[in-house]
């Protein structure tokens, strides 16, 4: 239902761990599509499942159920490792402590064997100096600052020039100076090469800064899909507005939005098939709610939510029923 060029597709993807009999619900049903040259944020608290998604599109784990497709067609692990490069949390555990920041570099361009050692060469020069380590290449990961260390990790997801980059919390470790360095690199680097990324993070403003759509999650679930410009004005679900509400907002040294405070406890990582997730938090559920899982329902061409109710009113709806407290 939309003429843009899919490049990579999560077709009803589940992931659970632990016991056949009470297992830990990771990942339920996702149905997801990627397009290609976007930026895909993806959004939730801890235990939402969005480490989880990156590495199955990354191919360091597998769906329990359902699978991945890779140009309109089903790939398996192995190929999804050769299509996708990820960017890790910590970079200083992510880079070999022995090598330097071009050996590492190198390193995934060698295991290819596409191009010719003249040609690895020059490529690594290329992507080096396109992250702004420059001469710094020839340095341990032990002599380079936490900003420098995460450059070294993009340019080596560059490197073999992938489809997919999948950024996993990628400026979380970072201080804030550095982090907004390296979101500008990010979305240069995007803009550059067309690549498609996957943005992950529970940091809500991070991700309206540097996707083109926003995926939020909650304990393994997709709760809504829509565009980045419209998260902040038109979120539909219940918990969007909750996330939204936890970004602080100053204005004349004071801070100018309230936040949403939801009582009630999060259901059971093995709890399946027991209506929405978020029905034992927010205010507007019903025995409907509790009963039956709401699919994702198309509110226009780019905006879905699962919500039986949804999309919800904040101003009208959403703030009469929640208790808000100034934060």
């Amino acid at each position: 239902m939309d003429d843009r060029e899919t490049v990579m597709r999560f077709v009803h993807v589940s992931r659970r761990f632990g016991s056949k009999r009470n297992p830990v619900i990771a990942l339920d049903d996702i149905e997801l599509s990627v397009y290609r040259g976007e930026t895909l944020g993806i959004v939730g608290e801890s235990g939402s499942g969005k480490s989880t998604l990156a590495r199955i599109a990354v191919g360091l784990d597998h769906a329990s159920d359902g699978s991945v497709h890779f140009e309109g067609r089903v790939a398996d692990p192995a190929e999804l490792r050769e299509h996708a490069q990820m960017v890790f949390q910590d970079p200083g555990s992510s880079l070999d402590p022995l090598r330097t920041v071009i050996d590492s570099v190198r390193e995934p361009l060698d295991a290819a064997g596409t191009l010719s050692p003249a040609d690895r060469g020059a490529r690594v020069a290329e992507v080096v100096d396109q992250v702004g380590l420059g001469l710094l290449g020839e340095r341990l990961p032990k002599q380079l600052s936490g900003g420098q260390k995460q450059r070294a990790s993009i340019a080596r997801a560059l490197g073999p020039v992938p489809p997919v980059i999948v950024c996993d919390e990628a400026v979380t470790a970072l201080d804030v100076c550095v982090r907004a360095s390296v979101l500008n690199l990010l979305k240069d680097v995007q803009r550059e090469s067309g690549t498609t990324m996957l943005f992950i993070s529970h940091d809500m403003s991070i991700v309206r800064y540097m996707s083109d759509r926003v995926v939020v999650m909650y304990l393994g679930q997709v709760m809504e899909v829509v565009p980045a410009e419209r998260l902040h004005e038109q979120a539909g679900h219940p918990y969007s507005h909750v996330l939204q509400s936890a970004i602080p907002m100053l204005q004349q040294g004071t801070v100018a939005r309230s936040r949403i405070m939801v009582h009630g406890d999060r259901p059971s990582v093995t709890a399946t098939g027991q209506g929405c997730r978020f029905a034992s938090r927010c205010p507007l559920a019903t025995e409907r709610c509790r009963a039956e899982v709401p699919l994702l329902r198309r509110v226009d061409d780019e905006h879905w939510v699962a919500c039986h109710y949804g999309p919800v009113d904040y101003d009208r709806t959403l703030a009469a029923a929640l208790e808000v407290a100034a934060s």
